[in-house]
């Protein structure tokens, strides 16, 4: 599969994109809490899986922790452009006032308090904390495939997602606190409790 993705082939690339195209989706409407948002990020990711192919290393039974490696990278480029979009706007005086739609977004996607206090919580970690646990927690990748995603050593990935756990923890507590919402605190293996929707664990610590 390695050698074919670098090849070029189109079936390799049709499969890629079968396989991992949602998971490519899951991991970015959980990071930017926009459907919209997330469509395009899939689409880039494939599109610069395509123009660094060649760069596709034979390493692991699957080109699943190149891929998302790939859309870590497309998300804190598109986060950057976003960002610099917001603050272009700001220096622009508006006639009327805008409506928020931020709150809709997330209760629209997550349904449930709980998980949109998370993900409130999420957005004040370290991006490396922040990256760490959607990869690990949100999107299931295993240690191993989350360090080579990112670039980092294995024991990284888990003093990252250790330090993530413990601020989301009271970070979520104190979400849910400020909106009123009843606080149960996260699971110790960094799930979110109660509602219909839950942060899955990793993969990985399912089978130790």
């Amino acid at each position: 599969m390695h050698a074919r993705i670098r090849a070029g082939d189109p079936d390799a690339f049709r499969e890629l994109f079968r396989d991992h195209a949602q998971l490519v989706y899951r991991h970015a409407v959980r990071t930017t809490g926009d459907r919209s948002a997330a469509e395009d990020i899939v689409s880039l990711t494939f599109l610069e899986a395509w123009r660094l192919r060649g760069k596709l290393r034979d390493e692991g039974e699957s080109p699943r922790p190149w891929l998302m490696g790939i859309a870590v990278n497309v998300l804190r480029n598109t986060g950057r452009a976003a960002r610099r979009h917001e603050r272009a706007l700001a220096r622009v005086p508006l006639r009327d006032v805008l409506p928020d739609f931020a709150d809709e977004l997330v209760g629209r996607i997550a349904d449930s308090e709980e998980l949109a206090a998370a993900k409130v919580a999420l957005g004040q970690l370290r991006r490396a904390e922040r990256e760490v646990f959607a990869l690990c927690v949100w999107s299931g990748l295993g240690y191993a495939e989350a360090a080579e995603a990112l670039g980092v050593p294995v024991g990284t990935v888990r003093s990252r997602l250790s330090r993530a756990r413990a601020r989301l923890r009271k970070l979520t507590d104190s979400e849910l606190r400020r909106r009123g919402g009843r606080a149960e605190p996260l699971g110790a293996g960094g799930q979110v409790q109660g509602g219909r929707t839950t942060a899955a664990r990793s993969n990985e610590e399912r089978t130790r």
